[in-house]
């Protein structure tokens, strides 16, 4: 499972896209299975209603993992276009990328980055390919889901989704040495240029103020953010 060797278009090193803003995750389930003892009919009535609880959970297990960390999916049959999600990748090994055509050439790519955390990633239905390797699963995101926004990000976690992952505010994330610290608003889960509000590399302290207007905030090789505004 070796990282493709393609640079990521959205997170440009050195280039700063100054802007204003546009706007916005989800979790699953577990279900029980019933037991009981001998063949009576109040056991087996339990048993019964064990399996259907049992299958339910698992439909909805297989209906939020919409598709595999690695592999080639055609949009359209294998892949519906909208928003996914890959979180809890580790070791920097998670590669994606959107595509026009299944060529393979650098000319058919849209978009595509190197995940550490969580990625965000919204499929057009003018895509032809999606690609992802050494990613841990994709899940359809709920576009209406309410969640409980944070006041601290980890400064290698990735993307967060506004108002559901993180609240907005002014963040600060001091002690950055060695400029490998990258932040990025972004107005879409698209990753082209034009989802670039603002980023930025940065020494030092970075302070960022995250609108609510915004969609999501990307954090990579930075120290946490705490919400101080």
């Amino acid at each position: 499972m070796g990282m493709k060797g393609k640079i990521a278009l959205g997170a440009v090193v050195g280039i700063v896209v100054i802007g204003t803003a546009s706007a916005n995750a989800g979790s699953g389930g577990t279900g029980d299975s019933g037991s009981g003892d001998k063949g009576s009919s109040a056991s087996t009535e339990r048993r019964g209603g064990g399996e259907r609880e049992g299958k339910d959970a698992a439909e909805v297990a297989e209906k939020k993992a919409a598709f595999a960390g690695d592999g080639d999916f055609q949009v359209g049959t294998d892949v519906k276009p909208g928003t996914y999600r890959t979180t809890g990748n580790t070791d920097g090994m998670c590669y994606w990328e959107r595509a026009k055509d299944s060529s393979g050439e650098m000319d058919s790519l849209l978009a595509n980055d190197n995940v550490t955390g969580t990625s965000y990633v919204t499929v057009k239905a003018g895509d032809k390919l999606f690609t992802s390797s050494g990613c841990n699963d994709w899940e359809a995101v709920d576009e209406k889901a309410k969640g409980s926004p944070a006041s601290t990000m980890a400064g290698e976690g990735g993307m967060f989704r506004v108002g559901v992952d993180i609240a907005p505010g002014t963040y600060k994330s001091a002690g950055n040495t060695d400029d490998s610290c990258y932040w990025e608003r972004s107005k879409d889960a698209e990753h082209g240029i034009d989802s670039i509000i603002a980023n930025n590399n940065v020494t030092g302290t970075a302070v960022v103020t995250i609108s609510a207007s915004d969609a999501y905030f990307k954090t990579t090789g930075c120290q946490d953010w705490k919400k101080s505004g």
